[in-house]
């Protein structure tokens, strides 16, 4: 398993070794929810009723379903594995460490701490950071975790079209792309449409 589970990795191109990966995904799994998570005890009586009259399905997990955490809880551990140290993201940028974290401070950059920071890839480009990546950060709402963040910035978007082809917000804004447009779809992640 861990031969097929290396290939895998190298073709996705993450630098890390299958043990090393596997103690990722446990750890985001870990984190991400409990084992068998029943989600009627989130909710009052009143707000399970609620819930139960738009359509929202509030039954416990079953044993013989696929299990709905496994591809969140694997984008998790490759967000983790991809993103970089303080001092990794200092060596790319060429800059002190201490640059770094008071961009982080100042909202320039974003990341979370796990033993340290940790700054996610894709706000990243070959020598310096994603162009408009200042007017970006600034919309994302503050409630939004990094990995719906990644995902946004990853996920081609109907409104930001290159070459007659939707783009994902890190294309648009390495094409030159106008960041208030991207600042302006951030900025929904999670409202109700």
């Amino acid at each position: 398993m861990s031969v097929a589970l290396e290939n895998v990795l190298a073709k996705a191109g993450l630098k890390a070794d299958a043990t090393e990966f596997l103690t990722l995904v446990e750890d985001a799994a870990r984190r991400l929810s409990p084992p068998n998570p029943d989600p009627s005890h989130y909710f009052s009586p009143d707000q399970q009723a609620a819930l139960a009259d738009v359509g929202l399905d509030l039954t416990a997990h079953g044993e013989d379903e696929p299990d709905f955490r496994a591809r969140t809880v694997a984008a998790h551990a490759v967000l983790a594995d991809s993103a970089l140290t303080v001092t990794q993201a200092a060596k790319a940028l060429k800059v002190d460490d201490s640059r770094i974290r008071h961009r982080l401070k100042e909202g320039r950059l974003t990341g979370w701490k796990d033993q340290g920071w940790r700054l996610p890839s894709w706000q990243f480009n070959g020598s310096g950071v994603l162009p408009g990546l200042e007017v970006v950060l600034r919309a994302v709402p503050e409630d939004q975790p990094a990995l719906v963040v990644a995902a946004f910035m990853n996920t081609p978007q109907d409104d930001l079209v290159i070459s007659d082809r939707p783009a994902t917000p890190r294309q648009w804004l390495l094409s030159g792309g106008d960041p208030e447009q991207v600042a302006r779809l951030v900025a929904t992640l999670g409202s109700p449409f």
